[in-house]
């Protein structure tokens, strides 16, 4: 008896009570940004840089160890690298390139 009391009160509860529709607005707005990208290319022991004005570039040996660091005053730039011949990680930015100086 008890059972049916309560499905009829659970039935009249739903039918009764008025429904509420949700809808999530966008909570993330997309912009879109034309960036040019950062190009990096060695040539014997001249690094060319483009694309990374205003940012710092780092020069790594194979151990992980900073032998050189500066900051990119232009556009398009070019570098002498006065290091012994090897193999270097440069960073510029989020932009990670390995280069053979020769």
């Amino acid at each position: 008896m008890i059972k049916h009391i309560l499905s009829i009160i659970f039935l009249a509860a739903c039918l009764f009570c008025p429904t509420q529709r949700v809808v999530a607005a966008p909570a993330v707005e997309i912009i879109e940004i034309d960036v040019l990208p950062i190009n990096i290319s060695v040539n014997g022991s001249s690094l060319r840089v483009t694309g990374a004005a205003g940012m710092a570039l780092y020069v790594y040996n194979v151990t992980g160890v900073r032998v050189m660091s500066l900051k990119v005053d232009g556009s398009d730039k070019t570098y002498n690298l006065n290091l012994p011949q090897g193999c270097y990680i440069v960073k510029v930015g989020d932009v990670v390139r390995k280069i053979s100086v020769r």
